[in-house]
């Protein structure tokens, strides 16, 4: 019984060593983009579907990171704190919400999925950030988004949504207040000229 208890515990003194270097959990505080504003149906529903697939952006920006710019063109992100989904994977599923409260694109899927739809809603992501601009911040959302005809992948319409939204504090639960404030407009926006680009496009 003495040598059994000698050749044991080496072994529970390696794995409690073992233990202690293993990485701790992440301590990060983990947020959600702020829900978007409710929004009344704006006019009769579209003939047509849609397919919402995630921008493409930069390394950085494809992540779960909260970009800020402090100066200049140095980029970083927010200590102990970030998104709970990539930024492309936020701002598609924002506009997936916008759509939905919005109520005339009634027939609506995403890129994760494999179904076939009228038109495809994509582009670049350029900005998804706050930026300092002396001792103020602001919230920068920049898309270049394109309007694609899903039978011939044809580029239907493009354009570039700029939105700035200032931020009244420093601290990090502020600045993704700012985030959604700057989403919900770029929501508006984005929706408006999808309706517009799609009826057009029927009518060609």
């Amino acid at each position: 019984m003495k040598r059994a208890y000698q050749m044991i515990a080496p072994v529970a003194l390696a794995l409690i060593s073992a233990c202690s270097i293993l990485p701790k959990a992440d301590p990060s505080d983990v947020y959600r983009l702020p829900s978007a504003q409710a929004v009344n149906q704006q006019g009769a529903p579209v003939n047509w579907s849609l397919r919402l697939a995630k921008p493409q952006t930069s390394e950085f920006l494809d992540s779960a990171r909260i970009a800020v710019v402090p100066n200049g063109d140095l980029i970083s992100s927010y200590a102990n704190s970030r998104w709970s989904d990539p930024a492309p994977v936020l701002l598609r599923n924002r506009l997936m919400d916008g759509f939905q409260g919005d109520g005339r694109v009634t027939l609506l899927s995403t890129d994760d999925t494999n179904l076939q739809a009228d038109y495809e809603l994509g582009g670049q992501l350029q900005a998804f950030q706050s930026e300092y601009r002396g001792s103020a911040v602001e919230v920068v959302i920049r898309l270049d988004a394109r309007l694609v005809r899903g039978s011939d992948q044809r580029i239907i319409a493009s354009r570039r949504f700029e939105v700035h939204q200032p931020v009244t504090d420093t601290k990090v639960p502020a600045v993704v207040a700012g985030f959604g404030l700057a989403g919900d407009q770029l929501n508006r926006q984005v929706v408006e000229w999808v309706v517009q680009q799609g009826n057009g496009a029927g009518k060609r």
